[in-house]
């Protein structure tokens, strides 16, 4: 069978809408057997809505659903399950306290010979049996809890191919990947692809749609904008694509002048993770901070912020000397912290927008013990207009936008609170091109206004893009520290793979 050309999966038409808010207007899809589909879009775009339409948790307003040749409906999960849809989300979905082999089989235990009861020889065997075929080498009988989040991610593979899943996708499945990780996934879906599974997979990485993809549709504001063959397709045509415009200038030129100092840090120790830290930043300076993963860069911030101990050190902000106890402490001292994980850290997911804007300034308005709501409102709107949040209101749940959005949101939350030393840990990750660019932006803005700004990001360009001065980890010490017209790629990866001195 020649599987390049047998559609699997056929989209058309597809409409979706909610309350002040087109999702997907007339959007067609195709999928063929044995491909690599890649969804892409900017957050917003509407793949999201797609792939929940595939997966039965949302009901279309129009257009048709074919899986081989035969019309669907799709309005439950399980009903897209039963015709060969499984779907791999950014969050799995396993349960923690149990085995591999019954995470895989969750709810289609085989049973034993008596009632009530499970055949746990071949449920361990069965699982081995597709664990084996994927490559993966994992003991189903470990709990899952116990592995990395690699490992859960086969995990999610294997239950998916359980059900004898003949499209699967995969949503953003590299993003807490090392590279190794990242290669061995690659093995995986190469596998499943010469076993004729249709993949849709969905990144913002566009380097990894070139190593793996064969087509990709692009998504734009609801609307389909075009279906391209990769090999025949470049990056700043797909870019062009997903935003309507060249982004040429994706970073902003670097501020003018910078401040007096804000932070210093000496000899901040954590045992095992951090090793005699020492570095200033100035107001007005937007300071990076890379290395490996593993290397103590989240670990750092988060000793900065009081969320986790430090054995020895000292640090002054303006001038002063503190002993910073808690993330409490470390507020009120004007320091802001967006987390790398926005979604589980960062937010209220089921509350507004305005109630995560506010969330930590919620003394500036209580007057007496009681909420000044209409104050709330205000700053929230002008925030929200100032970062150019897109949310249908203000009222919107945070858990219905898009992660470029959700990242802004964070980021007003900060400067809610008036914050002068921000911390932000990965602030890209998981957002898309336009919305890095307008991310960029706002960083730019912010130290312009004399913000003292610390980016952590594994993510070079991103870096060597942004920062006025540039720091190396590795192995919990700083082992570099580079001005923007020195740092180059090759040098800081010298440093974070130890090779330089500090």
């Amino acid at each position: 069978m020649d599987h390049s050309v047998q559609t699997v999966l056929s989209m058309k038409g597809i409409v979706k809408r909610y309350p002040g808010v087109v999702a997907l207007e007339g959007v067609d899809l195709d999928v063929r057997r044995g491909e690599v589909h890649v969804l892409l879009g900017e957050n917003g775009a509407g793949k999201s809505t797609l792939v929940k339409i595939l997966a039965g948790a949302v009901r279309r307003d129009a257009g048709t659903l074919e899986i081989e040749g035969r019309a669907y409906e799709l309005s439950t999960p399980r009903e897209a399950q039963t015709a060969g849809v499984s779907v791999i989300y950014q969050e799995f979905n396993l349960v923690p306290g149990l085995t591999v082999a019954e995470n895989i089989f969750l709810g289609r235990e085989p049973r034993g010979f008596l009632p009530g009861f499970i055949d746990q020889a071949l449920l361990v065997s069965e699982a081995e049996r597709i664990l084996h075929g994927l490559g993966v080498v994992i003991d189903p009988r470990s709990v899952v809890r116990s592995l990395g989040v690699a490992e859960q991610q086969m995990v999610e593979v294997a239950k998916a191919l359980s059900v004898d899943a003949r499209i699967v996708v995969m949503d953003e499945p590299t993003s807490a990947l090392t590279e190794r990780e990242i290669g061995r996934l690659f093995m995986v879906i190469r596998r499943l692809r010469e076993r004729g599974v249709a993949i849709i997979y969905i990144s913002h990485r566009l380097d990894e749609l070139f190593q793996i993809g064969d087509r990709v549709t692009v998504l734009r504001d609801g609307r389909l904008i075009g279906t391209r063959v990769i090999a025949e397709s470049t990056r700043a045509g797909l870019i062009r694509m997903m935003v309507g415009r060249d982004l040429t200038e994706q970073f902003p030129p670097r501020g003018a002048t910078v401040g007096e100092e804000v932070l210093r840090v000496e000899g901040l120790t954590r045992r095992g993770v951090l090793d005699g830290i020492s570095f200033v930043l100035h107001r007005g300076e937007v300071l990076g901070l890379t290395g490996l993963m593993g290397a103590g860069r989240t670990e750092l911030a988060r000793a900065l912020f009081g969320a986790d101990p430090i054995d020895a050190g000292r640090v002054w902000v303006r001038g002063s000397e503190v002993v910073i106890r808690s993330p409490q402490h470390a507020i009120r001292l004007g320091l802001g912290f967006l987390t790398e994980d926005r979604k589980r850290q960062g937010l209220v997911l089921g509350c507004s927008v305005t109630e995560n804007i506010c969330l930590a300034s919620l003394d500036r308005f209580s007057r007496g013990g009681v909420m000044q709501a209409g104050n709330e409102r205000a700053e929230a709107s002008r925030l929200a207009s100032e970062l150019r949040v897109k949310t249908p209101s203000l009222g919107e749940r945070v858990l219905n936008l898009s992660g470029g959005n959700q990242q802004k949101v964070v980021l007003g939350k900060w400067l809610c609170r008036s914050a002068e030393i921000l911390l932000f840990d990965e602030p890209t990750r998981g957002i898309d091109v336009g919305a890095k660019a307008e991310v960029y932006q706002l960083i730019r803005r912010l130290s312009a206004a004399g913000k003292a700004i610390l980016i952590i990001s594994s993510e070079l360009p991103e870096i060597l893009g942004l920062s006025d001065r540039i720091l190396v980890m590795s192995r919990g010490r700083l082992s570099g520290m580079f001005g923007a017209a020195e740092a180059t790629p090759e040098a800081i990866l010298r440093c974070a793979l130890g090779a330089d001195a500090a």
